[in-house]
């Protein structure tokens, strides 16, 4: 069931998709949030709430909430006992861009249990008004709750950021992507995703899987040669409860990393020399792609392991997908994460190295401050079902 609101004929310039299951404690705070946006044309923002399977009374406060808002709303009733994340989600998002019609507007997508900034609508758009089909935002603890945590936690968390932001520049500078030049970060998390409607069809909108659907729907663009930008100065609050409503999302990960404090960091995290060698690969690759010796050349494949069937296969993919392709086919090319004891040492080398790549690159010495709070980072990934 659906409740429209009337809007002027004005075209909307975004609109908000919001999975929502049993979210009473946090929906009025989320739905303010997004209520007082800023340096937006009024009448240009919408919202789409996706409320299924709810029990705990969220309709109820969405309904007395919703006459005290200025922004549209646009409410969907659903239940399904097969629900999860990547379901809920792609359904909210595909509601935004019917709405959005045939203009030219973004689909936007943020949890009901998060709060956005005034001026998060407007960084996204500003992303893509610069080139970008799509904007991947950062994320920080609510603070409040965050302060119920163990402390090896935020103490665990503070090394993975730094260790994280080190390994982001040198993978920025090493093999550079013009559309999401440093500072930049590699956080992909549906509580702050944003896409042009054009985009999200081309690639058939957001995939419905249980869980990553955010990252797979981002991996997704890339592959079809989209611009992604992974924009520092967009971050959402999210809650550091540790029962969630996704499993293996947000709230997974943190109590599992309190219950496991030894835990493997997220798969990007190598040591910082085989960081460096797979950047460097990378970066030889996204060349020979771009002037077509790829198919010709196969020495590249004989270095990896990959078969030449294979080979030629990922050789006739767009770039994004070639990387990706090759990387999952070669098993010289398979993730090895550190574990948190390994941070502290190669934080160090990376701090003696970075100079050094910065020297050969010859960018600018710009350096971006890591975020606050507790990495999450092996399961950025979160949804409502």
């Amino acid at each position: 069931m659906t409740y429209p609101v009337p809007v002027s004929g004005a075209p909307l310039a975004a609109v908000i998709a919001v999975p929502v299951r049993n979210e009473a404690e946090r929906i009025a705070a989320c739905l303010r949030a997004i209520d007082s946006q800023t340096d937006l044309a009024p009448g240009s923002l919408g919202v789409v709430l996706f409320l299924n399977n709810c029990t705990d009374g969220t309709e109820s406060i969405v309904a007395d909430l919703i006459p005290t808002l200025a922004v549209p709303v646009r409410v969907f009733h659903e239940e399904f006992a097969g629900a999860h994340a990547g379901w809920a989600r792609r359904r909210a998002m595909d509601a935004a861009a019917a709405w959005l019609g045939e203009g030219e507007g973004a689909i936007l997508s943020t949890d009901a249990d998060s709060r956005v900034p005034q001026n998060w609508v407007a960084r996204n758009l500003a992303a893509i008004a610069a080139g970008a089909d799509a904007v991947a935002g950062r994320v920080e603890l609510d603070e409040e709750e965050g302060k119920l945590l163990p402390a090896m936690l935020h103490a665990r968390g503070r090394l993975e950021d730094i260790y994280d932001a080190l390994i982001t520049e040198a993978e920025s500078r090493i093999d550079p992507d013009p559309n999401d030049p440093w500072p930049c970060h590699r956080t992909t998390i549906g509580a702050t995703l944003a896409v042009t409607r054009r985009a999200y069809l081309a690639v058939g909108g957001m995939p419905e899987i249980p869980l990553g659907e955010d990252g797979a729907f981002i991996a997704r663009l890339i592959a079809h040669g989209m611009k992604v930008r992974h924009a520092t100065d967009v971050c959402v609050t999210i809650s550091a409860r540790l029962t969630g409503r996704a499993p293996g999302g947000v709230a997974d990960t943190i109590r599992s990393r309190c219950e496991e404090p030894d835990a493997r960091c997220d798969a990007r995290m190598e040591t910082f020399p085989r960081c460096v060698r797979r950047y460097l690969w990378r970066a030889r690759f996204r060349r020979l792609h771009g002037s077509g010796l790829l198919a010709r050349d196969t020495a590249w494949a004989d270095r990896l392991g990959i078969a030449p069937a294979d080979a030629a296969r990922i050789a006739a993919l767009p770039l994004g997908h070639a990387i990706g392709e090759a990387e999952k086919a070669s098993p010289r090319m398979a993730y090895h994460p550190i574990g948190p004891k390994d941070l502290p040492g190669q934080i160090r080398l990376a701090r003696l190295c970075l100079p050094l790549i910065r020297a050969v690159t010859g960018l600018s010495n710009r350096r971006v401050r890591p975020a606050a709070g507790v990495s999450v980072a092996p399961a950025l990934s979160t949804g409502k079902a």
